[in-house]
């Protein structure tokens, strides 16, 4: 199979049969064998029923029906495991992404060799301040941690070599970060694409400004893992031991002070007056707890086997 075209959706009953008209209609004149995995998020709409309606026309469409809301990055994990193409694209469900861009995202991996291309919507028509100025903070700290020169890490028009998706792990909002798993992976041929962006024709967006605050909070997080993940000591472990190492250096210096102020016959008061034994005491203790924090970190595996197990009510 050429291509699976992969759409997580939530509420988005009017888009689908145009959407899916659409895609069907690419496929068609460019002669790609294909289906279509729709992963309806827990929708409170029509979705689903239309999803059926359209599978009962085509066997090209399969589907994922959450019984509640997950979010985005958990509907991707499910669709890339069932996708069976050789390419895999994402695109959001809104119209705003166009399947007419299917064709040469598809040749920019078989042909050009790119493990994924990445969509940048240079021209946006749902462009306000509120969305502008985030975003390009936002796009411009992920290049800076990342090292991958892409503009918009958030564009939800993507392909990928299906080795790519087999290999990552999306939890939480980590779709907005794929680029950089992939390329921790070892999937580092990573490409660009300007692709045309659609303004709104049904609906509202479901995302508030909220989601680049935790945009931020995810990627310190992912930085993190990638950093420290694998090796917790060697952050812990080296914080720990220079505290307590700072910390028991001081207490001896504060003893020290003591006993050459007894032996030389000078005024001299309990250590336990003095506040630099405290202070030397709590980062023994601080450093002890840094230490201890890391090599439990090596005993606990960050991979929890129930993390993407998800309540699916339905699925053909």
């Amino acid at each position: 199979m050429d291509i699976s075209v992969v759409i997580p959706l939530y509420n988005e009953e009017e888009s689908l049969p145009e959407l899916y008209a659409w895609i069907k209609r690419v496929m068609e004149e460019n002669a790609f064998s294909y289906e279509i995995i729709f992963v309806d998020d827990g929708s409170t709409d029509d979705s689903w029923r239309i999803i059926k309606e359209l599978h009962s026309q085509s066997d090209n469409v399969k589907a994922i029906h959450f019984k509640r809301n997950y979010g985005k990055s958990p509907a991707l994990q499910c669709a890339f495991q069932k996708a069976q193409g050789d390419v895999i694209i994402t695109m959001d469900a809104d119209l705003q992404d166009s399947p007419d861009e299917i064709p040469t995202l598809f040749h920019m991996i078989k042909n050009d060799g790119y493990d994924m291309v990445s969509g940048w919507k240079k021209k946006r028509y749902d462009a306000t301040l509120s969305k502008n100025l985030p975003s390009k903070l936002f796009n411009a700290t992920a290049r800076g941690v990342s090292k991958i020169k892409l503009h918009d890490f958030n564009c939800g028009l993507k392909s990928y070599r299906r080795a790519v998706v087999k290999n990552i792990e999306l939890y939480n909002d980590m779709h907005r970060y794929i680029p950089i798993l992939a390329k921790e992976a070892g999937f580092s041929k990573i490409g660009e694409k300007e692709v045309q962006h659609q303004a709104r024709k049904y609906g509202q967006s479901k995302f508030g400004l909220n989601r680049f605050i935790n945009g931020y909070l995810d990627l310190l997080t992912l930085w993190f893992l990638n950093q420290f993940g694998k090796k917790p000591m060697h952050i812990f472990g080296l914080w720990g031991s220079l505290m307590f190492l700072i910390g028991l250096l001081a207490i001896i210096a504060v003893g020290a002070t003591k006993l050459y102020d007894m032996h030389h016959g000078n005024p001299y008061r309990l250590v336990t007056d003095s506040p630099y034994f405290y202070i030397s005491l709590t980062m023994m203790i601080m450093g002890t707890m840094l230490f201890l924090a890391g090599f439990i970190g090596e005993l606990v595996s960050r991979n929890s086997p129930d993390r993407n197990h998800y309540r699916i009510e339905q699925e053909f």
